[in-house]
């Protein structure tokens, strides 16, 4: 097995780079087919999880930022397949799609926060990879949206939930039922996207943020990225609980007392993870 770090790997149909902040790592990783709108291929399907695996492993990593290969963020799945095995069986369908989804959204098996440049278009399971990550911020002029029923498809990769979790029941039908793709500055509107920017800025933006995540505490940031999925916490009583635990292993950490001495100090502070 290659003991090669992620960063000098290659990968098919996609880019990775690392940057260094704060003493850890930022991945920023590239959906990199340009001719085919970034369509998630079979291919670059592969190296997605072959590069979350060796993501998951690097105990340095801060953050990770996804962006896409100008002018696209990603058209979404590669349908070509369906039609050339039109007779394929239900059981088989539903297997192969299963496999897809869980490929793609491992991006939130990891333990730092993830960032999506929307940089153009991102439609489908393009825009289910974005709304997997913790952050996301788009360009003002990208169109974004989940048109599946325009296809015939009933909706996938987990947007019947990701959309009423990040922007409300309201919106999510709104977009599901009549398949109306948004633009960047409307997604920023209706809390699907952080913010709306620039197309030249929505990867700078990106990256700042990754850099302003390393610069924090990684053990309060882990703990509060874990309490904030999924949705956060069931009642306002599951919140407290977790709460004082979790304020309470922070508490016992070498990092609370040089950022309360580094506070003191007027400097910034240097954590460790411990």
């Amino acid at each position: 097995m290659s003991t090669q770090p992620w960063w000098e790997t290659q990968f098919e149909d996609l880019r990775v780079a690392s940057r260094e902040a704060s003493g850890r790592r930022i991945a920023v990783v590239t959906l990199d087919l340009p001719d085919r709108r970034n369509s998630m291929s079979t291919a670059m399907t592969a190296s997605w999880v072959r590069l979350m695996g060796l993501l998951r492993t690097d105990v340095a990593l801060a953050a990770v930022v996804v962006t896409g290969a100008a002018p696209a963020f990603s058209a979404g799945g590669d349908l070509s397949w369906i039609v050339q095995d039109p007779d394929a069986p239900v059981s088989e369908l539903r297997t192969r799609m299963l496999a897809f989804y869980r490929s793609w959204l491992s991006i939130r098996d990891l333990e730092v926060p993830t960032i999506a440049a929307v940089n153009g278009a991102a439609i489908g399971a393009g825009f289910a990879v974005a709304l997997a990550c913790d952050l996301r911020y788009a360009a003002a002029d990208a169109q974004v949206g989940v048109p599946f029923t325009s296809l015939g498809l009933h909706p996938g990769m987990a947007t019947t939930w990701s959309l009423p979790n990040v922007a409300g029941h309201a919106v999510a039908r709104d977009l599901l039922l009549t398949d109306r793709v948004v633009s960047g500055t409307e997604a920023a509107q209706l809390g699907l996207v952080s913010r709306a920017l620039p197309v030249d800025d929505v990867l700078p933006e990106a990256i700042a943020a990754a850099e302003r995540i390393a610069a924090a505490a990684p053990v309060a940031t882990r703990l509060t990225l874990q309490a904030l999925r999924d949705g956060g916490h069931a009642t306002f009583e599951d919140a407290l609980q977790w709460e004082a635990l979790a304020q309470a292993v922070t508490l016992a950490t070498e990092d609370l007392h040089e950022g309360i001495a580094a506070a003191a100090a007027k400097r910034r502070p240097t954590f460790h993870g411990r």
